[in-house]
């Protein structure tokens, strides 16, 4: 009998060691039944109530389980796995659907036991209580702490934390960054917008938050939620604390941040930290509160989507191009972050959508084009007619491992490596079944790419959103290029329309076979 080993622990107060002493526990186990150790996978400071899947060896536990690499599965005890009850039960019943067998050495657990239902249904329900209780527990530490006045949060820009007890931390002005905060806070009240002050901090090389360049987002933040500099109100000698909480998602298993009521906020009056005085504070807010309701939240907006915005890289600095203006597509990072950070470039928006719409349609659907086309496509079918010597086994076996796929993705969750796996296996399958009842003609490629045109052309008129989709999946990220005076070039790839032109069998012609198409715009 082949065995995998799993261990994990939850904090990065503990030491590898603890994995270390999980998979002794384990091998002694495993020797004490006579069986083989193939594998040992371990996680390191992820909590349990992280879903299996979504840990780096917990996904590679459950790939050597679904490939049916192991037979049993050893771990210190079942809350290894998860301290979640649903996960705990889900991920067992899976493996358990596999035929493997599953031991906690410390808790007694053993699925080929004739009771191990109610053990594991007990040791899920003490796992998640355990959960609960110390996530009240941490609650009210920080409460304490708080009360006390105590720092319980990461540092704000223009403060440092200094340790100054044994009972906890607290908060220190920062001369160096106050004297930035308090020019933000004045070039606002002034009337400089925003992304103005982003580029002047960013030339004049004032640290930042996390130490690399002033953002717009690092300024403005969000009003509703407090966040950015200038919303926050510990400026004016204000701490709030317990505004939010994170909640995890029971379908995606992410965190996701909740908004609690305000007679939950703790605030606290910390006037020794005031770095911005309460007139100037006020002309800020009356900026940025105008034309928002009681809530903060300003009249919902959708701006309207451009054409290839973002599907352009910047010659200067290679980040992507966006509409800057009504008028202009430009640099975002020149945009955002300033000169400091990128020279910017810009052009006119209704320059690059005419003549990349013209190349889609004027060049790819060229005689030329539409010839070689046909000519790749064709080859790569006969290549691989040729290499494929029993093709109905093939996919036989290929469908039996899209199956197994799909039950761990369903189960599990998507990973990247499952999702690539399946699209892959998937992908095979389509092109050998297509080999195995037809021959590709002339003009099959070329009437593919047609019909996708003029489903383009219908979506240009009547739906942009979809136009920019068909658009980005046609054309893919195209590299900008000055050249001269005033000459702007980009390079598109041509493979990514043989692809659309011959269907995913053709992919290998795309990535190795077609010179890229530059032109000017």
């Amino acid at each position: 009998m082949r065995a995998a080993l799993y261990a994990r622990y939850s904090t990065d107060l503990q030491s590898t060691a603890s994995l270390v002493d999980q998979y002794r526990l384990c091998e002694d186990r495993a020797a004490a039944l006579n069986i083989e150790v193939v594998a040992r996978h371990g996680d390191q400071a992820i909590s349990g109530s992280t879903p299996v899947a979504q840990r780096p060896g917990g996904r590679a536990m459950l790939a050597d389980a679904l490939a049916g690499r192991i037979d049993a599965l050893l771990v210190e005890s079942l809350d290894r796995l998860s301290r979640d009850q649903v996960e705990l039960e889900r991920i067992v019943r899976r493996l358990e659907h596999q035929q493997i067998r599953i031991i906690g050495v410390s808790d007694g657990y053993d699925s080929a036991g004739a009771g191990r239902k109610v053990i594991r249904a007990v040791r899920g329900i003490v796992a998640e209580l355990y959960l609960d209780d110390l996530r009240a527990k941490v609650h009210r530490g920080l409460v304490g702490k708080v009360s006390a006045g105590f720092a319980v949060t990461g540092r704000s820009f223009g403060y440092r934390i200094v340790r100054n007890s044994e009972a906890g931390s607290h908060y220190e002005i920062d001369d160096r960054e106050a004297r930035w905060v308090r020019e933000i806070f004045e070039r606002y009240a002034n009337g400089q917008g925003v992304a103005r002050i982003a580029h002047d901090l960013n030339g004049m090389g004032a640290p930042s938050p996390r130490g690399g360049t002033w953002v717009v987002s690092a300024l403005y933040g969000s009003p509703v939620k407090g966040s950015g500099v200038l919303n926050n109100e510990l400026y004016i000698g204000r701490a709030i604390w317990n505004r939010s909480q994170w909640l995890k998602d029971p379908d995606t298993g992410k965190r996701r941040r909740i908004d609690r009521p305000r007679d939950e906020w703790m605030v606290t009056e910390v006037p020794q930290l005031r770095i911005v005085n309460a007139d100037l504070w006020a002309a800020v807010r009356r900026r940025i509160d105008d034309g928002r309701d009681a809530t903060g939240h300003k009249r919902a907006f959708r701006p309207a989507r451009t054409l290839f915005g973002g599907l352009l890289a910047c010659p200067q600095c290679g980040g992507p191009v966006i509409a800057i203006s009504a008028t202009h597509y430009g640099c975002n990072a020149r945009k955002d972050r300033g000169a400091a950070v990128c020279a910017g470039f810009t052009i006119r928006r209704t320059q690059v959508d005419q003549r990349l719409l013209s190349v889609v349609h004027d060049e790819l659907l060229s005689p030329e084009a539409l010839i070689e086309f046909d000519r790749a496509c064709a080859a790569v079918h006969a290549d691989r007619s040729a290499g494929q010597a029993n093709p109905a086994a093939r996919i036989q076996a290929l469908s039996a491992e899209i199956g197994r796929l799909v039950d761990a993705i369903a189960s599990v969750g998507v990973s990247d490596a499952l999702a690539a796996r399946l699209r892959a296996a998937e992908a095979e399958r389509t092109q050998l079944q297509a080999l195995a009842t037809r021959k590709p003609t002339g003009g099959q490629p070329r009437e593919a790419l047609r019909r996708y045109l003029a489903d383009l052309g219908g979506a240009l008129e009547h739906d942009r959103d979809r136009a920019r989709a068909l658009l980005a999946e046609l054309l893919g990220r195209m590299r900008l290029e000055l050249r001269g005076e005033g000459e702007v070039w980009a390079e598109m790839q041509t493979g990514r329309a043989l692809e659309i032109a011959a269907g995913q069998s053709i992919t290998v012609v795309a990535e190795t076979g077609f010179e890229p198409v530059t032109f000017g715009l």
